[in-house]
């Protein structure tokens, strides 16, 4: 397998080697375009951000290039039902569609043997559109590939069963030009020689000058003596100014909006420790849902690393920091060996600015150099050489960046420590110091805050970069053998935030000590941003630790511990306690800004709930009443089936088939088009699942189209009719799947038990936004066989929703399914109390409920996703005695052996 990154996601994943490279093109190969229609946006789009700054006179709606993820999903489905194929798929070539649209694209695919296009079978969604514009609009969301002619048939069904739109607009003919024809008037707006127009252009020369660069450093004794302040106030300034800044504070108003556990594969996401805190390093996915019962879970590991305000003071410097920054954060997961790591280069640079081309140019060469000494290489990227603006009379730049994406195979996702402190017994914090001695503090957090760039930056010279790879291999060795219990990178805002944040995330608090530091003052030492690794370590393995990066000729030395108090402590370089505060009034100080910003995203007074709750938050109360349930590693012939239904839109079926089949059942990938059509009938099924994800973009609401389909289209209905009617099935809805289970009234009292308008629905959120929250379930006394036996235990499950909150328009209904034991499960608070104040409860239902169920205890809704957390490495926190390594199941897949149970039964 290879592994290969996704630019346009800042994600990764795998592919099978054997469609690795593209196949060359043959006279009578089709060419066939795959997605969304042709409408007329991003005409002239990559034209015009080429142009110098200042040349566009007034902004082009038409050239802003547009998407529609539900488009990009359906065609991806097309792309994937192919490549699973395996030898059999029928994708000779497969290209992109962006910069130039169809004239780009369907040149390149042809490129070197020619081929003809007929235009007017480009389907487009907007019939006034001219000859141009359907050859030139950058139209997302398409793709085109080639296909030889006897397989079309193979795409045709897929792309109808995926409601995808496809289209053959050519074929190869092998003569070496482009050819369009237009059937409308029987024209040819295009002939060319492939060879002249993507042929080798002339090159061109690009002058740029050091000297057209204005200097931006501070003379040293600037710096020096801003370093030197003393006195009442000056470090608290320093600490709350640099802990709120944006660039070191919480990003908790990024990563509760996005969906941080589709596909059950996450084995590290943004959050991590008991208050799920903002703060990984790194992301870590498994290839598989099932393994080979005992073995580890492959996988693959991606971080990132950016340093433009140090690019100010210089270019080299900022490439050699992005790259080190990337590894300090890359380092925290096994991966299979430095050498084996990939690279991502995107480069953003305002390069036609006077002096901007010769930074970019030192940049470039400072990257190879360091690139090369650790071996890594760069394999892809992009770039936006344009970021400047007229504003008025003033152009306006950004920064010039590079952003180095690391991404690198994982020998065994449980292989990984995260930034929050752990406590384990005679703890104490260490510091790696890459840098030795050097402490310096140009482009710094602190510069930032008392308003200077300073001198000269923090940087990762071949001297350091060569501590810096060994470093990483001692790291690698450690985390090998487990025997560290957390590790931070130190980065924007040096020391103090990366000592402060492992405390902030671990819950608990910290005494640091700044003798051993490189830096001559407390400032120096606590901000500067010089390379460095922090790790945890029990005090049985203190030894060991430290004497394995002294082996490595490395600078180590222990900065502090964790403690039991609420409190920060800061030994300065003195060798007297500086500082003290509260560690829970600095995360607050450290929170603050994020949540002002959410204050701006969501409903104000859901985020003051939440901002108001994280003095007295702790860790959550976990109990598991049946702890390991059995995977089923294997299953036989004779195992029940279970229909995995899906609709437009739907992203939860790898998971949700995943989940059963690690209790013993067959799961069947089966769409609402399969219905519809009488491909497939649900008399072979003992269950169905409807799975999550936003059904026709829930732009109608909660599941209201995929329940238009479900209650409307006469096969499908029947069907789903039939099914719920016998008394051998069982079905099961998540998340939007829940909403349409409401919809159709399977749940709770069943289909005209109670009128439609009296139903218990779905609402929006109360925090009036997406939600994606690691939320703490009761599972209550009720008549759902999914629970049975699991009755009391408190547990943590993934929920991604924005449309969750249960709403009863008949107040007694809500009594009702209380009396009745219809409630399967609760958000609970911290302490296991259910709740429906937020955060705990993500959307606001009454009493916190989670889920109902039918009374013969047959039919579950819920709206968080219990299939992303029935194995261990799914889970984002565990109590401390549970054992994470290897593939073994967690609590929730108990639900689904029950299922299992309930059929043999």
């Amino acid at each position: 397998m290879q592994i290969k990154p996704i630019l346009f996601t800042g994600g990764f994943g795998q592919m099978d080697a054997r469609h690795r490279k593209k196949s060359t093109p043959e006279k009578g190969m089709k060419i066939v375009k795959m997605g969304g229609p042709a409408y007329r946006i991003g005409m002239g789009g990559g034209a015009a951000s080429s142009r110098p700054s200042g040349e566009i006179s007034e902004l082009d709606f038409n050239a802003v290039q547009r998407g529609d993820a539900e488009m990009e999903q359906k065609m991806n489905r097309i792309i994937r039902a192919c490549c699973e194929l395996g030898a059999r798929n029928p994708i000779v070539s497969l290209h992109d569609q962006g910069c130039g649209g169809n004239c780009n694209v369907l040149k390149e695919i042809m490129e070197p043997v020619g081929g003809k296009i007929d235009l007017r079978d480009i389907i487009v969604g907007d019939d006034t559109m001219s000859v141009l514009e359907i050859w030139g609009a950058e139209y997302q969301e398409n793709n085109c590939a080639l296909i030889r002619a006897e397989d079309v048939p193979v795409i045709k069904k897929v792309a109808e069963r995926e409601r995808s739109g496809y289209c053959v607009v050519g074929t190869i003919t092998g003569d070496g030009r482009v050819v369009v024809h237009d059937a409308k008037d029987n024209t040819t707006p295009v002939d060319l020689p492939l060879d002249k127009v993507l042929g080798k252009l002339p090159p061109k020369t690009f002058y740029s000058n050091h000297s057209d660069l204005v200097p931006a450093a501070d003379p040293p004794e600037v710096m020096k003596a801003l370093l030197s302040r003393t006195g009442p106030g000056v470090l608290e300034h320093a600490i709350t100014q640099v802990l709120s800044s944006v660039t070191v504070g919480s990003k908790r108003f990024l990563t509760n909006k996005v969906d941080r556990s589709v596909t059950g594969l996450i084995a590290q996401q943004q959050c991590v420790g008991p208050l799920q805190t903002p703060l990984s390093n790194c992301a870590v996915y498994a290839h598989s849902h099932v393994t080979p019962d005992g073995t580890p879970v492959k996988g693959g590991v991606t971080a990132i690393g950016e340093q433009p305000i140090k690019g100010l003071l210089s270019g080299a410097a900022n490439a050699r920091m992005s790259v080190g920054e990337a590894v300090t954060n890359i380092v925290w997961a096994k991966c299979t060996s430095l050498g084996d790591i990939k690279a991502e280069g995107n480069w953003m640079w305002a390069s036609k600015l006077p002096g901007e081309g010769a930074a970019m140019y030192d940049t470039a060469e400072a990257l190879k150099e360091i690139m090369c000494e650790l071996g890594l290489a760069i394999d892809g990227g992009k770039d936006s050489l344009s970021m400047a603006a007229k504003a008025g009379k003033e152009v306006v730049k950004a920064p010039g960046e590079i952003t180095i994406s690391l991404y690198c195979g994982c020998t065994d996702v449980t292989k990984t420590v995260t930034p929050d402190l752990k406590s384990p017994p005679g703890a104490s914090i260490l510091l790696v110091q890459p840098a030795g001695h050097k402490s310096r503090c140009g482009g710094s957090m602190l510069a930032h805050i008392f308003g200077r760039l300073g001198d000269e930056p923090a940087d990762c010279e071949l001297p350091v970069a060569k501590a810096l790879k060994a470093a990483f291999n001692v790291t690698q060795e450690l985390l090998e053998q487990r025997l560290l219990t957390a590790g931070h990178d130190r980065s924007d805002g040096g020391l103090c935030s990366a000592a402060m944040e492992m405390a902030f995330a671990g819950n608990c608090g910290l005494k640091i000590d700044l003798t051993g530091v490189a830096g001559a003052t407390t400032l120096e030492a606590l901000f500067h941003e010089e390379l460095g690794l922090l790790v945890e370590v029990s005090g049985s393995n203190f030894t060991k630790v430290m004497s394995a990066y002294s082996a490595a000729g490395l600078s180590c030395v222990r900065i502090g511990e964790p403690l039991t108090e609420d409190k920060i402590v800061i030994v300065g370089k003195s060798g007297s306690v500086e500082y003290e505060e509260k560690m829970t009034v600095l995360r607050d100080c450290w929170e603050s800004t994020s949540f002002k910003l959410e204050r701006l995203q969501a409903n104000p007074e859901c985020v003051a709930e939440e901002e108001a709750s994280m003095k007295s938050r702790r860790a959550p109360l976990i109990y598991a009443k049946i702890q390991n349930p059995q995977p089923c590693w294997s299953i036989t012939a004779s195992a029940p089936k279970v229909a995995i239904i899906r609709e437009e839109g739907s992203n939860g079926d790898r998971e949700m088939s995943a989940a059963f089949r690690l209790a013993g059942f067959q799961p069947w990938d089966v769409t609402m088009s399969d219905l519809a059509a009488g491909r497939i009938t649900l008399d072979q099924f003992r269950g169905l699942a409807f799975v999550g994800g936003f059904s026709y973009a829930d732009v109608l609401g909660s599941a209201k189209g995929w329940a238009a389909t479900a209650k409307f289209q006469k096969t499908a209905s029947g069907q789903l009719s039939k099914f719920y009617g016998r008394p051998d099935t069982f079905s099961l809805g998540v998340c939007n799947g829940c909403q349409l289970m409401h919809r159709l009234n399977w749940v709770p009292f069943g289909p005209g038990a109670v009128p439609e308008t009296e139903a218990p629905r779905l609402a929006h959120n109360k925090s009036a936004r997406f939600e994606s929250r690691w939320i703490n379930l009761r599972v209550e006394k009720s008549k759902s066989m999914w629970f049975q036996g699991m009755e009391g235990s408190v547990l943590g499950m993934w929920s991604a929703h924005g449309e969750g909150r249960f709403e009863f328009p008949n107040p007694a209904h809500l009594q009702k399914v209380q009396e009745e034991g219809l409630v399967a499960l609760r958000y609970v608070d911290d302490d296991g109390v259910p709740t429906d104040k937020y955060p705990f409860c993500p959307n606001g239902s009454p009493g916190g409920i989670a889920s109902l169920c039918t009374a013969d205890g047959r039919h579950l809704a819920l709206m968080p996703h219990p299939e992303r957390a029935v194995l261990k490495w799914q889970l984002p926190y565990m109590p401390k005695d549970w054992d994470p390594t290897g593939p073994q199941a967690a609590p929730w897949l108990q639900m689904f052996i029950n299922a299992r149970k309930f059929c043999n039964n």
